[in-house]
């Protein structure tokens, strides 16, 4: 059985967790072929990027992007919880247009072959095993062969549910949030990112952009906006009268609006792999449960399938048996435990009517060290855990 698309790996998906898998393999010197629907879907997404990030991408350095070095974070009674980093590792925020065009030519420079505005419907299969993925496009229908299949085309995948690693979503699985990318004068400090919890189980934000744009959205749990109404939610948060500090204009440009469900349950770490098949990014559950940032995640998830990937092909042999060594990645495994914290403080967060976060933010006000753990515990890094002493104090006040 020959192919004309025959490739070492067949990536499903150009985001930032498919593009980083596609990079790390290119580089190693093995074929790479990068299916993408749309190089020019811009994600909803607040676009926060974590140092650890910029680390793998040092050109996004260069660019004129706000250097974020603190946030403010407001309880659904209004208190405020402010906090100032005192020796900033870089972050940022960026349009997701341009993060993913920069992560994506990062592949196409270092050797992957894109394929842009390919459709991936089904696998590829000889003799009842799955060798690579049929795809649409203009042209017809075209197979891609290879000998892994990284399926990394987020949480509307046709693929994920397919391979049978994982089922559909439910809406019990889901949080949805729509936001936009909006011009005009602020005030808003370049240097902050501002998230408001909700009385509801969900949240609002404002993240600089630069210049005088900022992206601004809000959502939550899919069971509670099935509830309110997502666009009503959404509404009333950009119009609601205290913004008017920080958003004095009554009127803003919007550049660009969307939708999109996001998985809430944490990494499906038994769904992760499988013979030759690995998941990675938002649709095998790399998104933080508390704040819905998945960028990080969903980077290293890319980064450690292609690491498996390369063990993998150079022990041929065995590459059934060195792929399940993708959920034993470090890297995996750190995010993992992180994630489950997360997801088991949700009530802390997000229940309640907000009147626990509001006691949360009352005791961080008496100790310092407490306050930078909760806010790590939201914004940190899927490694930064807060200590026992913390976490029985967050959970003693549910």
């Amino acid at each position: 059985m020959s192919f004309k698309n025959k490739y070492d790996i067949v990536i499903s998906g150009a985001g930032p967790s498919g593009s980083q898998c596609a990079e790390v393999l290119a580089r190693a010197g093995f074929s790479v072929a990068l299916i993408e629907r749309d190089k020019d879907w811009r994600k909803p997404c607040g676009g926060g990027v974590s140092s650890k990030v910029i680390a793998l991408y040092p050109q996004l350095k260069k660019l004129n992007i706000p250097k974020i070095k603190g946030y403010v974070i407001y309880s659904a009674s209004g208190s405020e919880l402010k906090f100032t980093r005192d020796n900033p590792e870089d972050s940022t925020v960026m349009d997701r247009l341009e993060l993913d065009s920069i992560m994506r030519d990062s592949a196409v420079d270092a050797g992957a072959d894109l394929y842009n505005k390919y459709f991936s419907y089904d696998f590829l299969y000889h003799d009842h095993k799955k060798v690579g993925i049929k795809t649409r496009s203009s042209t017809g229908v075209q197979d891609f062969q290879a000998k892994i299949i990284v399926i990394a085309d987020g949480v509307s995948s046709k693929l994920a549910p397919k391979s049978g690693l994982r089922s559909k979503w439910s809406i019990d699985d889901l949080l949805i949030a729509k936001c936009s990318i909006m011009e005009g004068d602020h005030n808003l400090n370049e240097n902050r990112i501002y998230i408001y919890f909700k009385p509801y189980s969900g949240y609002g934000w404002i993240f600089p952009l630069g210049g005088n744009r900022f992206n601004i959205g809000a959502g939550g749990y899919a069971t509670e906006m099935a509830k309110l109404n997502l666009n009503q939610v959404y509404k009333e948060f950009i119009q609601n009268p205290n913004l008017k500090s920080i958003l004095p204009t009554n009127s803003y440009k919007t550049i660009w609006t969307g939708a999109y469900p996001e998985p809430n349950m944490g990494v499906l770490e038994k769904s992760l792999c499988d013979e030759n098949i690995m998941l990675v990014g938002d649709n095998a559950g790399f998104v933080n449960p508390i704040n819905g940032e998945g960028i990080f995640a969903g980077v290293m998830s890319g980064k450690a399938a292609a690491e498996t990937a390369i063990f993998s092909l150079e022990n041929e042999s065995l590459l059934e048996t060195s792929i399940r060594k993708y959920k034993k990645h470090p890297e995996i495994k750190q995010i993992i435990r992180s994630f489950k914290l997360r997801r088991s403080l949700i009530d802390t967060f997000l229940g309640n009517q907000g009147m626990t976060l509001n006691r949360m933010f009352k005791l961080s006000e008496e100790d310092e060290e407490f306050k930078t753990q909760l806010i790590n515990l939201f914004l940190g890094k899927a490694g930064n855990l807060p200590t026992a002493e913390v976490l029985k104090e967050l959970t003693s006040k549910k």
